[in-house]
């Protein structure tokens, strides 16, 4: 961690705290407004583990959780923030124990977080999504997370429709996909319950133009660039097709856990799930009509700083 950083302009933090991981953005505003990213930085916790199950926190979620929130704090410190906005995501708004777990994140390390709702979740991607790329057509923006997918369905006038569907890539593996390597039916079982839940929502097939943000999106891309080392410039705007997807799929599918972790551009501690949030992408791609999709690198941490300070 360095010490004291001297930068000129103010300087605020964002933290989304996640189902299955939790992020952090730093940037700093000019005179003029603007904000100049300095630091963008993710650690897996899996705060939603075991939730779909129990619906309380587990202990060891919990201390990693808050041992990579005290880091992030002293990060904050170092870098002289005036101000962090910490926000939760389907993972608080599931758990029975969510204000034990804010009230003992607010005593040990001065972060409040915020438990925002599904369609709060899709408002911040959307903001997100727009300062990042402008928005001229009828556009389906997806944000996969560990614990849910947000859809924002928008255009040049701004938003049309959006909603939170309850299936994430945690709850999807550990209800589904239980095998090392998988099987062949679990993988049939967890597209169906996918797409149940996806056409229940009535998924609009009219769309010019899909977009999708998340961890899950992001190393997807990452693996296929073979990316040795993260790089957000290469991964913003990129493209993935459905034909892409499949072969990735495939790819997963065919490997045990520890065999996926050695997959180039592929984030370890993401092995494990990778498969399930590729499948959520396979079916809203089948849902839609969309032969690819684009990758936004900014996401919910990007909307709050934009949208709150």
């Amino acid at each position: 961690m360095p010490e004291k950083i001297i930068q000129t302009g103010k300087r605020y933090a964002t933290v989304d705290v996640g189902s299955n991981s939790i992020l952090l953005y730093i940037a700093k505003k000019n005179v003029s407004g603007h904000f100049t990213g300095i630091l963008d930085k993710s650690e897996i916790t899996r705060l939603g583990k075991g939730l779909y199950r129990t619906a309380i926190l587990s202990n060891d979620s919990i201390q990693k959780s808050i041992s990579v929130l005290k880091n992030y704090k002293k990060i904050c410190d170092a870098y002289n923030v005036i101000e962090i906005n910490a926000v939760g995501t389907m993972a608080l708004r599931m758990a029975k124990n969510s204000d034990e777990f804010i009230e003992q994140v607010k005593k040990e390390t001065g972060i409040k977080i915020e438990i925002i709702s599904g369609e709060e979740e899709a408002r911040l991607s959307y903001i997100a999504v727009k300062t990042g790329f402008g928005i001229k057509e009828k556009t389906l923006i997806f944000d996969t997370g560990g614990g849910s997918i947000e859809f924002i369905y928008c255009n040049d006038a701004g938003v049309t429709k959006k909603f939170s569907v309850n299936i994430g890539a945690v709850r999807l593996t550990e209800q589904f996909l239980k095998s090392d390597p998988v099987k062949p039916e679990e993988i049939v079982n967890a597209e169906n319950v996918i797409n149940e839940e996806i056409s229940a929502s009535n998924p609009d097939a009219e769309i010019k133009s899909l977009i999708g943000t998340g961890g899950t999106v992001t190393n997807l891309t990452a693996i296929k660039q073979k990316m040795a080392e993260y790089n957000p410039a290469l991964i913003q705007g990129s493209i993935i097709s459905v034909n892409e997807l499949t072969n990735l799929i495939a790819q997963f599918s065919s490997k045990t856990i520890e065999e996926r972790k050695k997959i180039a551009g592929l984030e370890p501690k993401r092995a494990d799930v990778i498969l399930a949030g590729a499948l959520i992408i396979k079916c809203i791609m089948k849902n839609t009509g969309q032969k690819y999709f684009i990758v936004s690198d900014y996401g919910i941490r990007h909307g709050l700083m934009f949208d709150r300070f």
